[in-house]
């Protein structure tokens, strides 16, 4: 007859009036060795195969919460970190590991929904109301003839002032961000959230070089400020500009070329 191995643990034996699970092996034996073990290799071992043991139980939890917008592998994961912590914080003398375990791993599991799930980040506090204002308005519509509950009956239930019912309910919009793309409910124009967003507005950055550029224009002398004038504010062309000041169009340019870069290096603060 083959006997079981420390690695392969037999199933729990069920206590009388017990609700049996496969998943609930007996590792009396293992728990007693990692208590007796420092940190190290022999350690770390032990602590894989308990965790190899107890991991069916584990994705057991994890399915509960498959509905509520998670990969079940993501899921699995998660209560597979709250297994590992249990088996490291577990003390074998203060009762079964289970009774220990599955809060441990259903606490992990929440806080993973809490913390990660969360489109628009809020903080703990606002997460919590919007829990029991959305526990509270179901319970409240699920009573016979019952309608969209208010918010005083809200505050009424669930004992929460009407500001912080408040708070839950505009948490409860936080909870998935819309797409850009998504049609404005109020809109029969096929309108869509990126339609009505601001754009950035170029007359700020002309605000900007305006004032970066006017201490270069005061240290120029007059008549090249006059000429910038009229180039760049009264719109006259080179030519026009010579004829004039009675120049020849080529030195227009070399001014308006040299006074530019003057301005420039004074915004920028390179050396003359």
């Amino acid at each position: 007859m083959m006997t079981q191995t420390a690695a392969h643990p037999a199933p729990r034996t069920t206590a009388p009036g017990r609700h049996p699970h496969d998943d609930a092996p007996d590792t009396a034996v293992l728990f007693a060795r990692l208590n007796s073990l420092d940190a190290g290799p022999e350690y770390d071992l032990v602590c894989e195969q308990l965790a190899s043991a107890w991991l069916p139980m584990a994705h057991r939890i994890a399915g509960r919460y498959r509905d509520r917008g998670e990969s079940l592998d993501d899921l699995k994961q998660v209560a597979a970190v709250g297994l590992l912590k249990a088996i490291k914080r577990f003390d074998p003398e203060r009762g079964a590991f289970e009774s220990y375990a599955v809060p441990t791993i259903t606490g992990e599991l929440r806080r993973h929904f809490r913390d990660r799930t969360w489109d628009l980040r809020v903080p703990r506090r606002v997460q919590d109301l919007r829990n029991k204002v959305r526990a509270a308005r179901r319970d409240i519509a699920d009573a016979p003839g019952a309608g969209e509950p208010g918010i005083a009956e809200i505050a009424e239930h669930t004992g929460l002032t009407e500001q912080e019912v408040r708070d839950g309910l505009e948490a409860l919009e936080s909870y998935t961000a819309l797409s850009l793309d998504a049609e404005l409910a109020t809109s029969d124009d096929g309108y869509s959230l990126a339609d009505v967003l601001g754009t950035a507005d170029p007359g700020f950055d002309l605000v900007t070089d305006r004032e970066a550029a006017r201490q270069g224009l005061r240290e120029l002398p007059e008549r090249e400020r006059a000429i910038l004038y009229m180039r760049f504010f009264e719109d006259m062309t080179q030519s026009r500009i010579a004829e004039q000041l009675g120049i020849s169009q080529m030195h227009v340019s070399r001014l308006i070329n040299r006074s530019c870069d003057r301005v420039r290096r004074s915004a920028t603060g390179e050396a003359a």
